[in-house]
């Protein structure tokens, strides 16, 4: 199979800027979008060839890819992008659970909590707008933004960090789903009552609610995760 891509995909020549950054973004970017899905193999020289680089900068990015557990590469067997296990899945949304839990706790250690709240607050305000809209796909954006939004305000520089790549990994999951469960207007709620929550300075309640809130989540998207062949087996044959 070849990393062929589609038409609409990310991945174009490369501008004016350090190679190895332009495909990394590049590659990332296909990865998370699922325009690259879970089987899918990754040839070097197919890759060199649509970027217009040599394939020294396409290595030493898939050794990134690789460490990042975005992509495995298996001896005399090449490089995939990784499949996505139902294990995976409730890994991933554990983790997140802790991130953002702690994300909480380190807002509410802070002595002016009101710039936080405001810009929760604006960021639900979009989600509900966009769920009167009937816009799935701008209320699963707008959720990403908020949760971004929650991690930024912890001012904890390590946990940002983190986060990048759990963040990241959620992306990939939710393009890969490409769906929500429940109504739209609720999933907005939902984001309200955190805020709300932490604007109480109710530490414990967010915490739960928050660990409750993508607990759910990431039971409902786990669910028949690795029956769905289209997920996990790449480009159709």
């Amino acid at each position: 199979m070849s990393s062929d891509l589609v038409k609409s995909s990310s991945i174009g020549q490369i501008q004016n800027k350090s190679l190895r950054e332009h495909v990394l973004d590049m590659l990332h970017a296909a990865i998370i979008n699922g325009e690259l899905k879970p089987g899918q193999t990754l040839l070097e020289a197919d890759l060199a060839a649509q970027l217009g680089v040599s394939r020294a900068p396409v290595r030493e990015v898939i050794n990134i890819l690789n460490a990042e557990g975005l992509v495995e590469t298996v001896p005399y067997h090449g490089t995939k992008v990784k499949k996505l296990l139902r294990k995976d899945i409730e890994e991933l949304y554990s983790i997140r659970s802790l991130l953002e839990g702690f994300a909480i706790q380190r807002i509410l250690l802070q002595t002016d909590i009101a710039p936080a709240i405001e810009r929760l607050r604006a960021v639900c305000h979009e989600m509900m707008q966009a769920a009167d809209a009937d816009s799935l796909r701008d209320v699963n954006q707008i959720d990403r933004k908020f949760h971004d939004t929650l991690v930024a305000a912890s001012d904890n520089a390590l946990l940002v960090m983190m986060w990048g790549t759990v963040g990241m990994r959620v992306r990939q999951v939710m393009a890969l789903r490409n769906q929500s469960q429940g109504d739209l207007h609720q999933i907005a709620r939902n984001h309200y009552m955190i805020t709300e929550l932490i604007e109480q300075r109710a530490t414990e309640e967010a915490v739960n609610y928050i660990h409750q809130h993508i607990g759910s989540a990431g039971d409902l998207i786990a669910q028949g995760w690795e029956e769905d062949d289209v997920l996990n087996n790449g480009a159709r044959p």
